[in-house]
């Protein structure tokens, strides 16, 4: 047996796969065990879930706010974004969600078809979005590029981020979320955990790094 084939028999024994079948020198089929946690104590979508959820999000430095439907949000996008010139919206974006938006800023479109460059994207305030799901447990958001989330590249060059979730999006735990986004694994995903920030350089936070420096979390009541 050679090192290379005694590494990998140490690594199938202790992951609990089955060992290689003698034809194809490929694993053979088999389950392997999985003893972490499905899904969590609390019913996605349920207060106790979003509170979590906004405990997370405020720790990490995101900015939560809470309405009760569409008109508030587009009250609260207005006053959000009051002084940004422009923003830029994926394609599938809720119109009702712009209607605050005062007059002097401009809505940029983005879709997979029609991409602003990236010049055009730095030179926006702000982004407005939709999420897949959010999770609880970790204070994260998670974007799979449908029309109302759009390309992971609006979301990571503008330096505001708004993204707008709807409570019964909330489940606890990852495992939750990473079910629900199986059903379409084709997607590229953006995990948002707070706004972008970095201590790479003496332990010092920097905010605005590798993504917007600031997250605006707009939570809406199912």
């Amino acid at each position: 047996m050679s090192a290379r084939d005694d590494v990998l028999a140490r690594v199938r024994a202790a992951l609990g796969a089955p060992a290689p079948g003698p034809a194809t020198g490929r694993a053979t089929a088999g389950t392997v065990p999985r003893a972490y946690r499905e899904r969590g104590d609390l019913t996605p979508g349920s207060p106790e879930a979003v509170e979590v959820l906004v405990d997370r999000l405020v720790d990490y430095r995101a900015h939560v706010h809470h309405a009760a439907g569409p008109a508030d949000v587009a009250t609260l996008v207005g006053d959000l974004l009051a002084d940004a010139t422009s923003v830029v919206v994926p394609a599938g974006l809720d119109e009702a969600w712009l209607g605050g938006l005062g007059d002097a800023t401009a809505v940029v479109r983005d879709a997979r078809d029609d991409p602003r460059t990236p010049d055009e994207l730095d030179r926006t305030d702000a982004v407005v979005t939709a999420a897949r799901v959010a999770i609880a447990d970790t204070g994260t958001i998670v974007l799979d590029g449908e029309p109302d989330q759009g390309r992971r590249a609006v979301t990571l060059v503008p330096d505001v981020h708004v993204c707008v979730v709807r409570t019964d999006q909330v489940v606890q735990t990852v495992p939750e979320a990473v079910r629900l986004l199986a059903a379409h694994p084709e997607r590229p995903q953006t995990w948002i955990s707070g706004p972008s920030a970095t201590s790479d350089i003496e332990l010092s936070r920097v905010e605005g790094v590798h993504g917007p420096r600031t997250l605006h979390v707009v939570l809406v009541g199912a």
